[in-house]
C-alpha cells in the first residue's frame, strides 16, 4: 500500500511538473527574420536557426516571415540565373532548395524586395526558386519597418 502511494505521488509530481513546464512556453510569436547577405553558409545558418525557431515554439504558434533584399535575394536565385542579373552566384540549390520547401510547408513566407529585383535585374518568375507575385513587397526595408510596427520581432541571424 505505501509503495502505491509513493508511486501515484511521484506521477503527481511528474505530471504537475510537465503542466508547469508547458505553461512556462514561448506562447504565440510573430516573427520577421532579415536576409540581406549573400554568404551561402551564413544563409543556411539563417534556414537552421528558423528550423530551430518552429522547432521551440511549435509552428501553430508562429508567425514567421522571412524578408530578403539586395544580397539576399541569392538565397533564393537559381544557379543557372545568375549569369542573367546583376549577381555573383545563385545559391538556391538542391540542398537550399530542400529547407526553402521544408519551412513554407511550416507556414513560413518568404517576402522579396522589388527594388532589388530591378536593380539587379531579376525576373522573380524565370530566375527566382518558388516566388510569386504575391510574395513581392515594394521595398524590403520598408516591409521590415511595416512589420516591426505590426509588433513583429525582428531577428538577424
Amino acid at each position: 500500500m505505501r509503495i502505491l502511494t509513493l508511486i501515484t505521488a511521484a506521477i503527481l509530481a511528474v505530471t504537475a511538473y510537465a503542466a508547469s513546464a508547458i505553461a512556462q512556453g514561448y506562447g504565440k510569436q510573430k516573427v520577421v527574420y532579415h536576409i540581406n547577405y549573400e554568404d551561402p553558409k551564413a544563409q543556411a545558418g539563417a534556414m537552421r536557426n528558423i528550423q530551430n525557431h518552429i522547432n521551440a515554439v511549435g509552428k501553430e504558434n508562429l508567425d514567421l516571415k522571412v524578408v530578403l533584399h539586395g544580397k539576399g535575394l541569392t538565397l533564393l536565385l537559381e544557379p543557372d540565373a545568375q549569369g542573367k542579373t546583376k549577381f555573383q552566384a545563385g545559391n538556391a540549390d538542391d540542398n537550399m532548395t530542400a529547407k526553402i520547401d521544408g519551412l513554407k510547408q511550416q507556414g513560413v513566407e518568404f517576402n522579396v524586395c522589388a527594388n532589388t529585383l530591378r536593380g539587379k535585374k531579376v525576373n522573380y518568375e524565370a530566375d527566382l526558386y518558388d516566388v510569386s507575385k504575391a510574395d513581392i513587397v515594394p521595398s524590403g526595408v520598408a516591409e521590415l519597418a511595416k512589420l516591426q510596427a505590426m509588433g513583429y520581432t525582428y531577428i538577424k541571424p
